[in-house]
């Protein structure tokens, strides 16, 4: 079993309902619990087939050298980058013109 962060925004309110089964919203879009891997997956399975325009980071306690991994799905202006084996996040800016 590992701890289990879900964020969610502007996903259909039926995938916030699928995910009230398995974690606990503890604010608006913000889902905790403690599951399994195989768990995980398939909740990342019902993310992935239900999110539309919304956006998606789901981030877990692993044994790796930073101690968590996370996953993303969606546009946000928070995207995953690797630097030097460890999963970080790069913002990018709101407009193209402020590169």
């Amino acid at each position: 079993m590992a701890f289990l962060t879900v964020v969610t925004e502007s996903v259909p309110p039926r995938l916030r309902g699928r995910l009230a089964i398995w974690l606990l919203e503890v604010r608006a879009g913000v889902y905790i619990g403690d599951v399994s891997r195989r768990t995980r997956e398939m909740i990342w399975e019902q993310l992935s087939a239900g999110h539309e325009a919304g956006n998606v980071v789901m981030a877990w306690a692993s044994q790796n050298e930073s101690g968590y991994e996370f996953q993303t799905l969606g546009v946000s202006r928070r995207v995953p980058v690797e630097f030097d084996g460890l999963n970080l996040v790069a913002f990018h800016p709101e407009n193209q013109a402020d590169l």
